[in-house]
């Protein structure tokens, strides 16, 4: 609960629309799937806190990338399994440790960083790399939507590599990834309906993102006026 408290009054605003958005659309269309639920419910949880730059957020989001690996493998989407299990888990944890290391002061806020030219070269050339292979990985798969998936691939990969750099532009690569999920999922709800409150999971996502962009730049300008630095 001391965590919870933390929060502004507009980000347990947001918080709580999007449970509520999650949890109606669950209940509207009939959705009876309590793993899904789940992972929508501590997928939102996690990006607040991730907005306000804590590690818990982290934690929160390898639990979420395990729940959400095992939905995608039961819709045959292999690459969002890949993904999820295979880099956005260990992505997440490798991240928190890199957080839980680099404090803002003696504060549990991580310390915002710039990139470096390097950095953003190494970024775009291991996502593309990334991208080609899994491109034809998952097409030996039969994965269910080949184009899009691959494009989430490289979405999130680009939006992991960012933020385990701690860059506040993760949030906005996350917010590409948000829109081609809203999209793979609306295709899959299409022939299920059950699947309807996965893709109001990932609208939500979409409005914790921008939030989380925000709420970085915020962090950066206040950290920086701190250091009197204008980086």
């Amino acid at each position: 609960m001391k965590l919870f408290k933390s929060f502004t009054l507009f980000e347990a605003a947001l918080w709580l629309f999007s449970v509520l958005v999650i949890v109606g659309s669950a209940y509207f269309f009939g959705s009876d799937d309590i793993m899904t639920l789940g992972a929508s419910l501590v997928g939102v949880t996690s990006l607040i806190f991730i907005a306000k730059g804590h590690y818990i957020g982290q934690a929160l989001g390898i639990l979420f990338s395990v729940l959400y690996g095992i939905i995608s493998i039961h819709q045959t989407y292999y690459g969002e399994a890949f993904t999820y299990l295979g880099m956005t888990a260990p992505s997440a944890l490798f991240t928190m440790i890199a957080w839980i290391r680099h404090p803002y002061k003696d504060s549990d806020q991580v310390e915002v960083s710039r990139l470096s030219k390097r950095k953003v070269i190494l970024i775009f050339v291991v996502t593309t790399i990334v991208t080609i292979a899994f491109y034809f990985i998952l097409g030996a798969l039969g994965n269910g939507q080949l184009i899009v998936s691959t494009i989430s691939i490289a979405t999130s990969f680009f939006a992991a590599s960012l933020m385990f750099f701690r860059s506040p532009f993760y949030a906005i690569a996350y917010t590409a990834n948000d829109i081609v999920l809203i999209i793979l999922w609306s295709i899959a709800s299409l022939s299920d309906i059950a699947n309807v409150p996965v893709t109001a999971c990932f609208s939500m996502f979409l409005l914790n993102d921008l939030y989380g962009f925000y709420s970085w730049q915020k962090m950066k300008k206040q950290q920086n006026r701190d250091q009197g630095t204008t980086r």
